[in-house]
């Protein structure tokens, strides 16, 4: 739920997500419909079915329990190497090397003078720091730390060095340039990101509830009256690739949340 979702948007709708699926067995018997609903406000529907099939996975092969192992944790759906490297660490205080974007930052600057705020390491490199400095009695803590202080001081763009307690150890500490990021541009229709419209569909579909609504009135609702037929081909094909990620079914004439 917090991949790219404010924290604050998670702690409101978390409760009702819970309230509807309170165990992993819970989760795992729900519908493609029954976590796209409660999924509203949180992001990219397709997490809520990778959610959904890592419980169901944990249900079969693991009664129920969410395993303590990194490399058993990457063999669940949807989990690669930093969600399972973060489960084991926080959940079960495992020592293993966990590296998010902040972490990333920290131990790139601190390894050694970076010319500007966006250069990092490489992956070996920030391995190889990691593995010496975690302590092993308090992975968790140090990994909390880490993450806090590249949260708050050692910013992506304009760390605050004067207040780091590391600054007299960092190579970079107030030596680096800011750098000037240059964002690739999403795909558009009309004018806006895709993956909004992609929302606005399956937004609609949450409404309409079982009997759905026939393309024409989605169209109508998504796109307005106006529509071009070259508009609700468009429309049409982005129900079909909805329907390839499990998001949306089309019954008859009828388009519906998936099963």
């Amino acid at each position: 739920m917090l991949q790219q979702t404010q924290a604050s948007r998670v702690a409101e709708l978390l409760p009702a997500f819970i309230s509807a699926f309170p165990t992993i067995n819970h989760l795992a018997a729900a519908s493609n419909g029954d976590v796209i609903l409660l999924w509203k406000g949180l992001g990219y529907n397709s997490r809520a079915l990778r959610l959904r099939d890592a419980a169901r996975a944990i249900a079969e092969h693991h009664g129920g329990v969410i395993p303590a192992q990194p490399d058993v944790l990457r063999s669940l759906p949807g989990v690669g190497a930093y969600t399972s490297a973060a489960i084991a660490c926080f959940a079960y205080n495992a020592w293993t090397v966990v590296l998010d974007v902040n972490v990333r930052r920290v131990y790139s600057r601190w390894l050694r003078a970076q010319a500007t705020t966006a250069d990092v390491a490489s992956e070996k490199e920030l391995v190889d720091l990691a593995e010496r400095v975690i302590p092993r009695d308090a992975p968790s803590t140090w990994h909390h730390a880490v993450m806090d202080l590249g949260a708050t001081i050692c910013t992506a763009r304009r760390p605050k060095c004067s207040a780091c307690p590391l600054s007299e150890l960092c190579p970079s500490a107030g030596r680096m340039l800011e750098a000037v990021r240059n964002r690739r541009p999403e795909p558009l229709f009309r004018g806006e990101p895709r993956r909004l419209w992609r929302g606005r569909v399956v937004d609609v579909l949450r409404t309409a509830g079982t009997p759905g609504v026939t393309l024409f009135v989605l169209s109508g609702y998504v796109l307005g009256a106006d529509a071009t037929s070259e508009e609700r081909q468009w429309l049409s094909e982005l129900i079909t690739a909805l329907e390839r990620d499990g998001l949306a079914a089309r019954k008859g004439r009828r388009v519906t949340l998936a099963d």
